[in-house]
């Protein structure tokens, strides 16, 4: 089974519900899930928006989870893929593949995404389309990642501070103080 557009469009609706302040930049990708949907295929001539998925875990000292990317370290995400059952389970598929991380949970309230981020084309790596990052809010122990993976530098657990995202950041900050 398969990550398809009726489970993007559950947890666009499930996010838009919960923060209605972000409905217009997300508006576009709502509407051709919607189109794809509908029509069981893309004619949007590949244009359509490119739903990528992350996991961001958190250890208990409020570090977050990244692999080693060009000058230094990023959140891990992933296009969806056909073994994917879940958008959740997409975004800690990259982080099983590249890390071995085990033991991780979703914090209690915070099953649904808990960012979602867009991207404009010409400021990321995949071409013309829209960028929309799902991401997902995971708690995990520090020694949840292979220490091998940890010791080579392939992954590292950086202070939340390191996290060049501001609106993630702030809401990393506010699951773990309980306000959101």
């Amino acid at each position: 089974m398969s990550v398809r557009e009726d489970q993007i469009i559950r947890e666009l609706s499930h996010y838009l519900y919960e923060h209605p302040d972000e409905q217009q930049p997300l508006m576009p990708v709502y509407d051709a899930a919607v189109d794809h949907s509908r029509r069981q295929a893309c004619t949007h001539e590949q244009r359509c928006p490119l739903v990528m998925t992350g996991a961001v875990v958190v250890d208990e000292q409020a570090r977050v989870l990244c692999l080693r990317h060009v000058g230094g370290y990023a959140l891990a995400e992933a296009e969806p893929e056909e073994r994917d059952a879940t958008l959740s389970e997409a975004a800690l598929r990259l982080l099983a593949e590249q890390v071995g991380i085990r033991d991780v949970w979703a914090q209690p309230g915070v099953e649904g995404p808990f960012l979602v981020d867009v991207t404009r084309p010409g400021h990321h790596r995949y071409g013309r389309r829209l960028r929309v990052g799902i991401r997902y809010f995971f708690r995990a122990h520090s020694g949840a990642a292979l220490p091998s993976v940890i010791e080579m530098g392939a992954a590292a657990w950086r202070p939340l501070s390191d996290i060049d995202m501001p609106a993630l950041r702030s809401r990393v900050e506010r699951h773990l103080m309980g306000t959101e």
